[in-house]
C-alpha cells in the first residue's frame, strides 16, 4: 500500500508529465499551423481523455493549456478562456470516467468537445471583424468542436484503448481511474 507521501508524489508527477506533454504537443501543432484559430487540430487535445484514468490529469491539462496559450495570438483572453474550458472539461470528463463502451471511456471524450466548441467558439466569435454574432459563434463553435472531435476520435480514444489493453493505464495510474 502506498503512503500518502508517495501518493501525493505520484499525483504531482502525473500532473506535471501531463502538463509537459500537453505543452510539447501544442507547440508541435502550432509549428504545423494547427493550434490556434477557428480550425484547430491540437495534437495535445488527445490527452484530454486522461482524466478517465487519473484525477492528476485535471490540473495537468489546465496548467498545460495555460502554458501553451501564453503563445496564443488571442492573448490573455485565450489564456483565461482556453484554460477555463480545459479545466471544466477535465473535471466533467473525470466525473464520467465510469461510463464506458466496450471498455473505453467514450463519454469522457465528450466534455472537451462540447466545452471547447462553446467557450472557444464564443471567444473566436468576439474576435471577428464584424464583432460577435450568433452566426459567427455557431460557425466558430462548429469548427472548433469538429477539430476536437477529430483529434479525440483519431488520437484520444485510440490512446485510451492502448492504455487499457496494454495494461499501461494500471501501471501508470494504478486504481485512481475507477
Amino acid at each position: 500500500m502506498k503512503t500518502s507521501v508517495s501518493r501525493r508524489t505520484a499525483f504531482l508527477v502525473q500532473g506535471a508529465m501531463t502538463a509537459a506533454l500537453y505543452v510539447v504537443l501544442t507547440f508541435l501543432s502550432s509549428a504545423m499551423g494547427l493550434a490556434y484559430g477557428p480550425v484547430q487540430f491540437r495534437l495535445s487535445e488527445a490527452l484530454t481523455i486522461l482524466p478517465a484514468f487519473t484525477p492528476a490529469a485535471i490540473p495537468g491539462l489546465a496548467i498545460g493549456c495555460l502554458l501553451s496559450n501564453l503563445g496564443s495570438p488571442y492573448g490573455v483572453v485565450d489564456i483565461v478562456c482556453g484554460t477555463g474550458a480545459t479545466l471544466l472539461a477535465a473535471v466533467v470528463s473525470y466525473q464520467l470516467r465510469r461510463f464506458r463502451l466496450h471498455g473505453l471511456p467514450v463519454l469522457s471524450a465528450l466534455p472537451p468537445i462540447v466545452c471547447n466548441a462553446l467557450v472557444i467558439g464564443a471567444e473566436l466569435a468576439f474576435f471577428l471583424p464584424s464583432g460577435f454574432t450568433i452566426a459567427g459563434f455557431f460557425a466558430a463553435g462548429v469548427s472548433v468542436g469538429a477539430g476536437e472531435l477529430v483529434v479525440l476520435a483519431v488520437l484520444g480514444l485510440p490512446l485510451a484503448a492502448i492504455l487499457e489493453k496494454s495494461g499501461t493505464a494500471q501501471k501508470l495510474f494504478g486504481q485512481t481511474g475507477y
